[in-house]
């Protein structure tokens, strides 16, 4: 009996690259649902804005935006404020640039006399440029 070598296989090695494929699918997919998602969260502040054929924004070299809902509150951006915060803020940014324009975003509900009072706010703090925000008419 012949105690000869076997021959032994060393058989597949393991592999050491890193299989880019299914990495790029997962992100080309996260991707897609960024783009879809993001339009939808623009704005978390719900208004009924007045609808008006008006034409697009003007280019003002900065912006403050504020915005009463239907229950009359207040907000700077999408933040809650009230009527010593909006007036600071408008006071700094006429301060820093007198030409900053005011982006009044007002629910269709909300009386006239509450948005004339929060213009004379903003007025008060030095802003002049007021910029009312609507939604377009439907295309027809």
């Amino acid at each position: 009996m012949a105690f000869g070598r076997l021959e032994r296989n060393a058989g597949s090695r393991p592999m050491s690259d890193i299989n880019m494929t299914p990495l790029i699918d997962v992100m080309l997919v996260l991707l897609v649902i960024f783009i879809v998602t993001a339009p939808l969260i623009g704005s978390s502040l719900k208004l009924d804005l007045p609808r008006a054929e008006a034409g697009s924004g003007g280019d003002a070299p900065a912006a403050v935006a504020i915005a009463i809902d239907a229950q009359g509150r207040l907000f700077l951006g999408e933040e809650p404020a009230d009527r010593a915060a909006i007036v600071e803020r408008a006071r700094a940014a006429a301060q820093r640039n007198p030409a900053t324009e005011v982006q009044l975003r007002a629910d269709r509900n909300v009386p006239y006399g509450r948005v004339a009072e929060l213009i004379g706010w903003v007025q008060e703090a030095g802003l002049t440029r007021i910029g009312l925000v609507t939604e377009a008419e439907p295309a027809r």
